[in-house]
């Protein structure tokens, strides 16, 4: 029987079939989506994988690859048959090796991705990739979902920090790509197959990550502005005196800001009274913030900003940084909500957000817009919660109409439906949609030629 074999593989710490300890693994963050699944298999070694792997598709049963479960769109929960295995990396989470001198790190795909930012702060080395859920989530569910986070203004999103895989296949087989070489055309670039395929075509069980120079003393600036589109214009003028020190640049809307001081203990708006819209953002400073308070100043004269906050110490900027790392927890007890991962041309930001407002007063106007996301890089979370008071399933079923003339919108400014939370089961339909023809057609040959069972996670992405 499948599940005694995988038991045995994985000993006796490494599997559960118990409802409590199955509960989390089997619900998606916001309770969107649940499944079942025959057994949860934690194996501690990539041979391990290797052999569970290649058990499920000797008897034809899917696996389902699992990291902190932190995603949004479903990719990670097993579908509601009950008859696929749950594949945690959560054991596999070792970091083999760490390099100052070549600037690399190895981690197994279980490294929650604040134990590898702080292995490298150990050794006097930065890694870049941040995002919210950073003290939970797994390199191994970062990598397949190609995170971004706050850094990608000027580090690149994860795919830009992967130098080697170690990847199981769908026969159990294992790719050892562990090389941390900047230059290699031998052939395709193999490893980048797997980044952002949600674990359809190979389980990633180990990475090689690029490690960067300390960036050094940063300063936090908390801006406040009349406008969104002023924050793109913002960022031009910053970049024009600071080039690529900037490494953080968040737009905030108000609302959001509302919802954190309501629902996050210790949280407070940093200026007197409130603005439209916000910035926060890290700029590497060296010595002397002097040349970012003369930029600040220009822009306050101009009336670009209507005030500025420098934190005055790493606790204060801490504080600043919680609040933003807090909008998606903050929104959570407003009820249902709307997700939307877009991304568009920087300089379409300000059009996107304004014809934006007009689509949500003409559709759902009593529904409250939770915006927020990285100008630097053109992705917004363009977020709406129900109306207060509504009833939250209705909301989110009325919704579909909302959502698809949202995602219109992007598709005519020349964006994307999903900016760095991936496919999933939520977004399916849309990727055929807005990508269809030649491009599906080439992914379902890649996912045929690599998983021609379809037994690594099917139903997602494709």
């Amino acid at each position: 029987m499948l599940v005694d074999d995988l038991k045995a593989i994985v000993g006796e710490k490494g599997w559960s079939v118990d409802a409590d300890e199955l509960a989390p693994h089997l619900t998606e963050w916001r309770g969107r989506l649940r499944g079942e699944t025959l057994v949860m298999v934690a194996p501690n070694t990539t041979a391990q994988v290797s052999e569970v792997v290649k058990a499920c598709a000797a008897a034809d049963v899917a696996v389902v690859p699992q990291g902190g479960n932190t995603g949004l769109c479903g990719g990670a929960i097993p579908d509601a048959s009950g008859q696929q295995v749950l594949l945690s990396l959560a054991r596999l989470n070792s970091i083999r090796r760490i390099d100052p001198n070549d600037s690399s790190i190895i981690v197994e795909a279980g490294c929650i991705l604040a134990d590898v930012q702080q292995a490298a702060r150990n050794v006097g080395r930065y890694f870049p990739l941040s995002l919210s859920a950073e003290g939970s989530c797994q390199i191994g569910g970062n990598l397949s979902t190609n995170a971004g986070g706050i850094n990608v203004l000027r580090y690149g999103t994860a795919r830009e920090q992967v130098l080697g895989l170690e990847v199981v296949l769908a026969d159990g087989t294992v790719w050892h790509g562990l090389r941390s070489l900047r230059k290699d055309t031998a052939g395709y670039d193999m490893k980048q197959l797997f980044v952002g395929s949600e674990g359809t075509l190979g389980v990633i069980t180990a990475a090689t990550l690029k490690l960067y120079p300390d960036p050094g003393k940063t300063a936090t600036l908390f801006v406040a502005l009349p406008t969104a589109n002023g924050a793109v214009q913002l960022l031009a003028r910053m970049r024009k005196r600071l080039a690529d020190r900037i490494q953080a640049f968040e737009l905030i809307s108000e609302r959001c800001l509302q919802f954190v001081v309501r629902h996050i203990p210790d949280s407070a708006l940093p200026f007197g009274k409130d603005y439209p819209w916000y910035v926060l953002c890290e700029v590497i400073v060296g010595d002397s913030v002097t040349e970012i308070e003369s930029a600040l100043a220009d822009t306050l004269e101009d009336g670009l900003i209507s005030d500025a906050i420098i934190a005055k110490n790493k606790g204060e900027a801490d504080r600043f940084w919680r609040m933003r790392h807090s909008l998606s927890e903050a929104q959570k007890p407003e009820g249902a909500s709307l997700k939307h991962d877009i991304a568009v041309p920087i300089g379409s930001i300000g059009e996107f957000l304004e014809r934006g407002d007009s689509l949500l007063a003409h559709m759902s106007p009593d529904a409250r817009l939770v915006a927020f996301g990285h100008v630097g890089d053109g992705n917004l979370h363009y977020n709406v919660s129900q109306p207060a008071g509504a009833d939250g399933g209705r909301f989110l079923a009325d919704g579909i109409k909302l959502t698809s003339a949202i995602y219109e919108l992007v598709a005519e400014l020349g964006g994307s439906f999903s900016a760095e939370h991936g496919i999933g089961v939520l977004k399916k339909e849309y990727l055929r949609q807005y990508r269809g023809g030649a491009e599906v057609t080439l992914m379902e040959a890649v996912k045929t030629a690599l998983d021609p069972k379809n037994t690594l996670n099917p139903g997602k992405v494709i």
